[in-house]
């Protein structure tokens, strides 16, 4: 059974892990007052370069992207990542 609670205290409530939230929080606000985003409607807003390399959440860094091809990772033909 997963320990929700320890994860939370070892990485999701971590300052760093936060900041990273509230980012991708507003990335999503801007899109949606944009039109191109809507509550529901399947999408994700990807940040072009990532946050956890530096990027930032201007307009320029973001793009809409389906759920299914914002979470999935090119992989190996022996399904490890690349």
């Amino acid at each position: 059974m997963r320990d929700y609670k320890k994860e939370y205290a070892t990485y999701q409530g971590t300052e760093e892990q936060k900041k990273n939230r509230a980012q991708r929080n507003k990335a999503r606000r801007m899109l949606e007052k944009e039109g191109r985003v809507k509550k529901g409607d399947g999408k994700d807003v990807d940040h072009t370069k990532p946050l956890s390399k530096g990027g930032t959440s201007t307009e320029k860094n973001l793009r809409v992207k389906s759920k299914s091809a914002n979470r999935s990772f090119p992989r190996n033909s022996d399904k490890s990542m690349k």
